[in-house]
């Protein structure tokens, strides 16, 4: 199944999308945008240009497991991009994934301007590996 994830931010946007295999995650881009709705339609035409069949936004719980500000702002824009693309969303803990592209990108030596136009398409990717090995793991197709 070919499966698109988001890293929703306010002003930088990262997607990934894996092979129908599901076997390889890989980033496709960061959406510049600041506008909710602007960014929204982005992000819906790329998951119709890359023939998306399943959604991954990604959930910014906090650390104690409660839904703050962000993670509420995350499911109305996966809520939405689900009710304007036609494709099921689902909504994945994200956890640490920017922390953890942020010492990805330190291992391969990315710096500085270079690097914050990609730390949120290595997040997304993470966001996607993370949701593949579930599926993986569970056997679950959703």
């Amino acid at each position: 199944m070919r499966i698109m994830s988001v890293d929703f931010g306010d002003s930088r946007t990262g997607i990934a999308v894996c092979d129908k295999s599901e076997f390889l995650a890989s980033p496709l881009t960061v959406i510049f945008e600041k506008n909710f709705d602007r960014c929204l339609e982005k992000t819906a035409e790329l998951a119709k240009k890359e023939q998306a069949e399943l959604l991954v936004v990604g959930y910014p719980k906090n650390m104690n497991n409660t839904v703050g500000e962000r993670a509420e702002k995350c499911a109305l824009f996966g809520e939405k991009l689900e009710e304007l693309t036609g494709i099921k969303v689902v909504m994945w803990d994200e956890r640490c994934t920017t922390v953890s592209a942020h010492n990805y990108l330190n291992e391969v030596n990315v710096r500085g301007k270079k690097r914050k136009n990609v730390v949120d398409a290595v997040a997304a990717v993470i966001i996607l590996e993370s949701y593949m090995g579930y599926r993986k793991n569970s056997g679950s197709q959703s």
